[in-house]
């Protein structure tokens, strides 16, 4: 389909990585390339040889966010039916996905990554979100998500100014996981991913939905909302071989189910 060649996914050792690859535009998205960002995390989650994506962004730039030269050239937004913004910001994969963020995350480049699980980057990376300069708003997760992420003055001093964040300040802030030299922040977050896909699969895609979906439960519900999907993963067949591989001392063979 159009827009391929711009985005590309391999699988490695369990972990799914997707590539945006449209240098000369710093990686900017349009029309095209958000509805093949859609199609690759479809293909992440059908993949049983992926229990884990990670995407990053070709040539030095995780994004620039939206592609505005494209935008006045067709009018078309970078919207996916299915899973919106950007391809990715409406409804993230089921399956964990790490950011691995070298040079800027701008816009939605920054929207993507918060709507990933983890942020692993470069020491020089930096994040932003530039729309009020323009006379906009981060529409696509970017006002939602980061008072979720940081504290919210802080948040709100970044939607509200547009001015960049610095990777290391982000990583004081809780808002990134690790940071790499310049160059390594994939490498880096393979190594995590591929912690990650170590995991029982069942058992990791619960938790994370766990850990999103409990952020609008109340105190006194949420140990009941929590048990039927705790009750899932007790009576898998994962829970079962995890026990089994304990006890025999031995490296667990998962099963998915």
């Amino acid at each position: 389909m159009e827009g391929a060649e711009e985005v590309r996914l391999e699988v490695r050792d369990g972990v799914a990585v997707l590539t945006l690859d449209r240098p000369a535009v710093r990686n900017a998205v349009d029309l095209p390339t958000a509805r093949r960002i859609a199609e690759a995390i479809d293909e992440l989650e059908r993949r049983e040889d992926a229990a884990v994506g990670v995407i990053a962004g070709a040539g030095g730039t995780f994004s620039a966010g939206m592609d505005l030269k494209a935008l006045a050239a067709t009018g078309e937004r970078p919207t996916d039916t299915a899973r919106g913004p950007f391809g990715l910001c409406g409804r993230p994969p089921e399956k964990p996905l790490i950011a691995a963020v070298e040079g800027a995350a701008y816009g939605g480049g920054f929207e993507i990554a918060l709507a990933c699980d983890c942020i692993v980057a470069a020491e020089d990376a930096r994040f932003a979100l530039p729309e009020v300069k323009r006379g906009l708003i981060a529409a696509a997760g970017g006002v939602l998500r980061l008072p979720r992420r940081l504290p919210r003055n802080v948040a709100a001093e970044l939607a509200m100014t547009g001015e960049p964040l610095a990777a290391p300040r982000a990583r004081e802030l809780g808002l990134v996981n690790l940071i790499a030299p310049p160059g390594e922040a994939l490498p880096q977050a393979l190594e995590l991913a591929g912690r990650i896909a170590a995991n029982a699969p069942l058992a990791v895609r619960t938790s994370k939905r766990i850990v999103e979906e409990s952020a609008t439960w109340t105190e006194e519900e949420m140990f009941e909302r929590q048990q039927p999907l705790v009750d899932l993963i007790r009576d898998s067949e994962d829970a079962t071989e995890g026990t089994r591989a304990f006890v025999e001392k031995r490296a667990p063979r998962w099963s998915g189910r």
